[in-house]
């Protein structure tokens, strides 16, 4: 199974501008690697007669010598990747353009592959060293396994100013085997009121970041008043960099927590099917959409429950908040109804609820589990939903953890 762990580097002046230099070199052999397609008459060269024109490069181009020859490799890698994203978008149906040469704020990371790089001990502080630049300080936030192998480095400088190391680390297939007959099942419902909303009557709240997005729409403004270019814009940039980046790492931990907490409580997990890009296309409610991260946290979900050994399964979206997870009578609702109340076997329930449950149904007939309709439906709803606000996720590193596995031992 491979993994990628990020860890902060904190590097000292000397190999702060080392490391600069390093990405700089790799930039203009990425722009000059474009040069080389756009000028070539025989179609477009492979990516490895490319790289074979590396020792010739280095005859002339001296500062070639100084960056070691697999980072050289994977910037022509990385070119070649980009042109595959712009052919796979291009067949999609897509107008693309072509790539474009990079400025140095575009270009910002190096990575190592196989070689030239490894985790030191030095005088009990861990040094992360690369060749050609030499000893860089690591904080190993969290224990690499003993059994992993760090098959490649990425060494990226944010907007922020900070260094951070991405570790590719590849280990033994150690997932736990899934269940054939799994009995701890759950449907997923997501939404902008509450985030989640489960089959076992439980929600959570949406992540408040209100006040976080005043301190960068604050930031931003201070940045619109200063001179394009001057030291204080460039000083300005970096905090609404912060302002950015601060976000964003709530949001994930956010993710990450919640999601984890799904991985490893049940046996399967079954969600919607959503097709992301095309609501975000959506006339109204962009911003709350985007800003919800649907895609990323059903993506976390799905690799943790392959990890953990817990089912996952993506069902058809259409037709789960209209069907009653009852009798399986639809009834049209518009948006602001948030109740369900079936005209034909008289169940109600709150909107995510009944669709959570629908969700739940679908995944069971997905993986072939033969389920009655007598399922906790009733039980689950009899005594209400139990919402817990987001900030408790963030706080406790999953929603009422404890309280519902003490809750689940006691009956």
């Amino acid at each position: 199974m491979q993994y990628n762990y990020k860890y902060r580097l904190t590097p000292d002046e000397a190999i702060s501008n080392e490391l600069l230099r390093h990405i700089d070199v790799c930039r203009q052999l990425y722009n000059h690697c474009l040069y080389e397609l756009n000028e070539s008459t025989d179609g477009i060269p492979s990516r490895y007669d490319l790289q074979g024109q590396l020792p010739n490069l280095k005859k002339w181009w001296s500062d070639l010598k100084g960056v070691h020859s697999k980072v050289l490799q994977m910037v022509v890698k990385r070119v070649y990747d980009n042109l595959s994203t712009l052919k796979a978008q291009k067949d999609n149906g897509r107008t693309v353009g072509m790539l474009k040469w990079k400025r140095p704020r575009d270009y910002r990371s190096l990575t190592y592959n196989q070689t030239g790089f490894k985790l030191k001990n030095t005088s009990g502080r861990t040094q992360l060293w690369l060749s050609k630049i030499g000893d860089v300080p690591i904080r190993l936030h969290r224990e690499i396994p003993d059994s992993a192998r760090i098959k490649q480095v990425t060494v990226k400088r944010e907007p922020t100013g900070e260094w951070f190391a991405v570790l590719g680390i590849e280990t033994e297939n150690d997932a736990s085997p899934k269940p054939e007959n799994p009995k701890k099942c759950v449907g997923i419902d997501v939404g902008i009121l509450s985030y989640t909303h489960d089959s076992d009557g439980f929600s959570v709240g949406s992540l408040d970041l209100s006040d976080e997005r005043e301190r960068l729409e604050r930031a931003q403004r201070k940045l619109s008043r200063k001179e394009h270019e001057s030291a204080n814009y460039r000083t300005q940039q970096r905090a609404v960099a912060r302002r950015h980046a601060d976000l964003k790492r709530k949001r994930r931990d956010f993710l990450h927590r919640l999601s984890a907490y799904y991985a490893r409580e049940y046996d399967l997990v079954a969600v919607e099917d959503l097709d992301v890009k095309g609501l975000m296309e959506l006339p109204s409610n962009s911003r709350n959409r985007a800003s919800a991260s649907w895609g990323t946290f059903l993506r976390m979900l799905e690799y943790k429950c392959d990890r953990e050994g817990t089912h996952f399964v993506a069902v058809d979206p259409r037709g789960t908040t209209k069907e009653c997870s009852q009798c399986g009578v639809s009834t049209d609702k518009p948006l602001w109804v948030r109740e369900h109340s079936c005209p034909s076997c008289g169940f109600e329930a709150d909107r995510d609820a009944n669709a959570a449950l629908n969700i739940r149904s679908r995944g069971l007939d997905h993986v072939g589990v033969v389920h009655s309709d007598s399922m906790p439906v009733e039980t689950a709803l009899a005594t209400g939903t139990e919402s817990v606000p987001a900030k408790r996720v963030m706080e406790a590193g999953s929603p009422a953890l404890t309280e519902r596995t003490a809750q689940a031992v006691s009956e």
